[in-house]
């Protein structure tokens, strides 16, 4: 019997946050220090899963394969993809650093009335979300992803309305009450998503048999699976509303700002740059795996509310006086590009929403890390009560210039080759949409060096004037995304060598190929190629 090595993953950050949680409660201490040695581990496996999966082999790989529920065809099934492979270890590399930049986000404050949840609490949640998100990646079983893309939404609740941002403007009892309007808005309506989705669940049974991935693809491959239109249809929208939810794509976003502004910013890097890339990746993997002609019918529709998406986004976090909101609303406007790189049923636009996925997290982890580090010198979020940073705390304020520059696409940066991928792969199949699209390039510039222009430059304000510089702790956190940001600005192949072979399975799978290019490419010789 083979290693189960993807079980071994995902159970690594779950036991590390049994233990942790398990620390007496005197020893906060140790119990950081074991929720970043676990963390560490989870890594290490990830690695080991990148370094055992062969891109030019089968599709999923390191499989497992349990009786589970037997009487309602339900199994353990694990496998991975390429794209699995790059989520999973961008998952596994983030945790660390959220663990690291949150090292003292959930110590008590002795002055204040209101006393947080115990330190353990913090660190164990963060490890559980983890393990859920990993699993959630490998599960090839649908029914075993819809429990831990449910589940997941536990520990992210009691994270955003236990372990909320301590830079709030008003009185104890409102921060309170701000911390749990949030929690609770992105409870139900990720919950109501999951409802929906449950039923399509259920209907997908109902019509195959079982819920295994990899039986169902090859059934409808071979044509022995056959579902009425309608039916099809409906089982898609059922998948894709909650993963809309989860994403999250106009007009079902709006839960992302409340829960991002409220909670600590390694939490708001957990929601949007770990959690929200289930949503997306299981568009990939469930919408066009199970549903091919259906999410082709739907591509229109979903086109439009990406559009919406990227400009709506970006047009709102111009306007927005919050740091923190304003990554919310630009993360809500990069989303829409991934969705339009998904949806323009290209191997360009598949591969750059793949890296997107990748690099939006490393840039938002960059830049909300950041931010953090400067919202808890300062105690505010919003922008008109900083001024004249780079002069006191030169490097913060550069580490935060590149963050930004990476969230605006710089080109040398990783975003930028995911954001080309995507308008080249949509303006090949969809020219006026790609076109549309290139308008949230313009004004997630304008966002950002506005915020850096604001918080930034000018004349140094009283409030900052003694702001100390990022410490040891803050620069070990931030130095490596800013590598990885660099190096895969400059080096994209490391990835695309893993995604691209599992992005053709995909366009395979909904009967697509890359549309030919309209004017004739000449050889060298001067005679038209062939």
């Amino acid at each position: 019997m083979n290693f189960p090595l993807l079980t071994v993953t995902a159970a690594v950050p779950a036991v590390g946050a049994i233990l942790t949680a398990a620390v007496p409660a005197a020893r906060r201490t140790a119990a950081k220090w074991l929720a970043l040695l676990f963390s560490l581990a989870t890594l290490a496996l990830a690695v080991l899963v990148a370094v055992r999966f062969e891109p030019g082999g089968d599709r999923y790989q390191l499989t497992e394969s349990r009786a589970w529920i037997p009487d309602f065809g339900v199994r353990y099934e694990l496998g991975v993809d390429g794209i699995g492979v790059v989520l999973i270890g961008l998952t596994a590399l983030l945790i660390p650093f959220v663990i690291a930049a949150g090292w003292h986000d959930a110590d008590p404050l002795e002055t204040s009335s209101k006393r947080w949840r115990p330190t353990q609490g913090f660190f164990a949640l963060i490890l559980m979300v983890e393990a859920m998100v990993i699993i959630s990646f490998e599960a090839t079983d649908v029914f075993l992803f819809y429990i831990f893309f449910e589940a997941m939404l536990i520990p992210m609740y009691f994270l955003i309305g236990g372990f909320g941002d301590r830079a709030h403007t008003g009185s104890d009892e409102n921060a309170a009450a701000q911390r749990s309007y949030a929690a609770v808005k992105f409870l139900l309506y990720n919950l109501v998503g999951g409802l929906i989705m449950l039923a399509a669940v259920i209907g997908l049974y109902v019509v195959a048999g079982n819920f295994s991935l990899q039986e169902i693809t090859a059934a409808r491959a071979a044509g022995t699976l056959d579902m009425a239109t309608n039916t099809e249809r409906l089982l898609f929208l059922g998948f894709f509303f909650a993963f809309a939810v989860k994403a999250p794509l106009w007009p079902l976003h709006t839960w992302l700002p409340n829960a991002m502004g409220e909670s600590t910013a390694p939490v708001a890097v957990l929601i949007t740059a770990v959690v929200d890339k289930v949503g997306t990746f299981a568009m990939l993997r469930f919408c066009l795996g199970l549903f091919p002609d259906a999410s082709k019918w739907a591509t229109p529709v979903i086109l439009v509310l990406a559009l919406i998406s990227i400009v709506y986004g970006a047009l709102v976090a111009v306007g927005q006086r919050d740091i923190k909101r304003l990554v919310a609303y630009a993360s809500i406007s990069h989303f829409g590009f991934i969705i339009l790189g998904i949806f323009a049923m290209t191997s360009q636009g598949q591969s750059g929403a793949t890296l997107y996925m990748v690099n939006h997290g490393l840039s938002t982890a960059a830049l909300m890390l950041v931010a953090g580090f400067l919202i808890s010198r300062r105690g505010s979020r919003l922008i008109a009560d900083y001024g004249g940073v780079q002069k006191v705390a030169p490097v913060l304020a550069g580490t935060f210039l590149i963050g930004g520059l990476a969230t605006l696409s710089l080109p040398g940066l990783a975003p930028f080759v995911s954001e080309f991928l995507v308008l080249v792969g949509t303006f090949a199949r969809y020219p006026v949409v790609g076109i549309i699209a290139t308008v949230g390039i313009v004004l997630a510039a304008l966002y950002t060096l506005v915020l850096y222009q604001r918080t930034m430059t000018g004349p140094v304000k009283e409030e900052v004037r003694t702001m100390p510089d990022l410490r040891l702790r803050e620069v070990l956190v931030v130095a490596p995304l800013i590598a990885l940001l660099i190096g895969l600005g400059v080096y994209p192949k490391v990835l695309t060598d893993i995604v691209n072979p599992a992005v053709e399975h995909t366009m395979s799978d909904v009967k697509q190929t890359d549309p030919k290019p309209e004017v004739a490419v000449e050889a060298k010789n001067g005679e038209e190629a062939k």
